[in-house]
């Protein structure tokens, strides 16, 4: 009889410890579920840069603060079709900005079929533009833009491929859009400018991102990103 009792305390205690052991582990995987919804939802907004060094301002859009912070500036250039381009040829829309020279044989290929990918991602998004800066502006008149606008399925007054005063180009990429990686060189003209970087500009022509447009999980991003801050207007 005694040994029967100890059998059955001995099975009681078993059964609780599974039955505890299963309510620590489901405790465990709420927690666990928790934390994953934490870290895959997104924020409210995208952050804001205004130097080199790309250090994210995070800052209310339509705010006062928002209103003063760094702006691309006016500019004038021209596109493959011989059209000028200036700032309001992007009022009211969301822009990607690239450096690239059509004689490129190295990253520009590759930067370009990104930017062809980008291109029909949002081809039916009249919101979503844009625009490849040439930094041989020299050698890459109209003509030859166009010639290479055909060649890589560049949709007119979507994507403008722009070339104009090599001074003003550099200004904008090296002090406007902070496309160089070089923090602390200084550079002039005569330094060539080249770089693998997307810039994201909003409607206000502030800028929100800075991707690799070599790298496809960045482009992907880019994607990403470009909805969320259509959700912000």
């Amino acid at each position: 009889m005694k040994s029967l009792l100890e059998k059955i305390v001995k099975i009681n205690r078993y059964l609780f410890i599974c039955l505890l052991a299963i309510f620590i582990s489901c405790k465990k995987e709420i927690k666990k579920e928790d934390i994953k919804v934490e870290e895959t939802s997104r924020v409210d907004y995208l952050p804001y840069y205004d130097d080199e060094s790309f250090t994210p301002h995070w800052l209310v859009p339509n705010s006062e603060e928002e209103k003063a912070f760094h702006k691309i500036p006016d500019f004038k250039l021209i596109n493959q079709l011989g059209d000028t381009v200036t700032k309001k040829t992007f009022d009211n829309k969301i822009y990607i900005a690239n450096f690239f020279f059509t004689s490129c044989p190295g990253i520009c290929p590759k930067m370009t079929s990104n930017m062809g990918n980008l291109q029909e991602e949002f081809k039916k998004d009249a919101d979503i533009l844009f625009m490849s800066h040439s930094v041989t502006p020299t050698i890459d008149s109209v003509s030859v833009l166009k010639n290479y606008a055909k060649q890589n399925g560049v949709i007119d007054n979507k994507w403008h491929l722009v070339t104009g005063d090599k001074t003003e180009i550099y200004n904008l990429g090296r002090n406007q859009y902070f496309v160089e990686n070089d923090l602390g060189v200084p550079k002039d003209v005569n330094d060539f400018l080249h770089t693998e970087n997307f810039l994201l500009i909003d409607k206000n022509k502030h800028i929100r991102g800075i991707y690799n447009g070599l790298n496809r999980a960045s482009v992907a991003q880019l994607i990403t990103d470009v909805k969320t801050l259509k959700s912000e207007h």
